[in-house]
């Protein structure tokens, strides 16, 4: 009943969205972004709590505006994904604009594939389908939404442009076999990682658990690594969809010093995007909750259901059992 139900309001905001006129609908999906938020404190403080630690110089109000704006543009970025299947080639440039292009063109011609490093930055669901409007449909690794019947609606707006998407648990033999194709393959990188997945590299000045997987793949198949991302340009009323230059990859003897220095180029791009755009990036997810063994959790309500869970001394244990 639950995943039914969970269903038919992502069918109807979607339907609902996509039949407003493109403008009203942006409108209502930022209201709605605010509604949500009020409905759910917790996100907010969290957003502010990772501002505070990215920013510490800044102050309150800088970061309370960040937020704000944040959430404008999430609720843009619903209207626009539910708008998905009314563009194509002859209308995109009127939603968002190329800006490098020739960045990507110089790495996709040494015939290699391409890697596009890139994050929930901007209209990140509209990022591929116009790149894919634009040039030719690229494969895009996804971690599956726990609702089936979501998961595939979600597919279909997002493949809608040609793209293809690739299970996040079955991604490495089909990232190879794409790239030795030719094919692009986008990969969202700004998100904690597992422990056993990662390495610890600064990210907004604060080390955080980095996957190392695509570091792994550039390694292994030698495709250049592209920085992709998007953004709100407020004068031109549209978005821009920017390809950095190649990151310049060397390759050693010392394959674990080669990713490490991989991954800090990665967030190196990254970061300077958020710091640029803060207001473009997704600022709710714990991006450093993932932490060395032995090191304190960052979060304050990790840390006391961290204090909550450790076992007894062997004091009050006996005091216990006295009782």
């Amino acid at each position: 009943m639950r995943e039914n139900v969970e269903y038919a309001l992502a069918w109807t905001s979607l339907k609902f969205l996509g039949l407003l006129p493109r403008s009203s609908a942006r409108s209502v999906g930022a209201h709605l972004a605010s509604l949500l938020f009020r409905l759910q404190p917790r996100w907010r403080q969290i957003a502010l709590f990772n501002l505070q630690l990215a920013f510490p110089g800044s102050t309150e109000a800088e970061r309370s505006k960040i937020v704000r704006d944040m959430v404008r543009n999430l609720g843009w970025l619903a209207a626009e994904f539910a708008h998905l299947p009314q563009y194509n080639r002859g209308n995109i440039e009127d939603v968002i604009v190329l800006d490098g292009f020739e960045n990507f063109a110089a790495a996709e011609n040494q015939g290699k594939g391409v890697l596009f490093l890139t994050g929930h930055m901007g209209a990140w669901e509209l990022k591929p389908y116009a790149h894919a409007l634009y040039h030719r449909p690229i494969y895009f690794v996804i971690r599956p939404i726990n609702n089936p019947r979501v998961d595939a609606l979600v597919n279909r707006y997002r493949s809608g442009s040609g793209n293809q998407p690739i299970e996040k648990k079955h991604a490495a033999r089909a990232i190879v076999k794409a790239l030795r194709h030719g094919g692009v393959v986008g990969i969202l990188a700004d998100q904690n990682a597992a422990l056993e997945d990662s390495v610890f590299v600064d990210f907004l000045g604060i080390p955080a658990a980095t996957t190392t997987g695509i570091a792994r793949m550039a390694r292994h198949s030698g495709a250049p690594v592209v920085p992709v991302y998007s953004y709100w340009d407020s004068v031109l009323r549209k978005y821009r969809l920017r390809y950095e230059p190649a990151l310049t990859l060397t390759r050693t003897d010392d394959e674990e010093r080669d990713i490490r220095d991989y991954v800090v180029q990665f967030n190196e791009a990254l970061g300077s995007y958020v710091r640029r755009f803060p207001d473009q990036w997704f600022w709710v997810h714990r991006r450093w909750k993932t932490r060395p063994i032995g090191e304190d959790p960052i979060y304050p309500d990790l840390r006391l259901e961290t204090v909550a869970s450790e076992p007894q001394t062997h004091e009050a244990a006996s005091v216990g059992g006295k009782r």
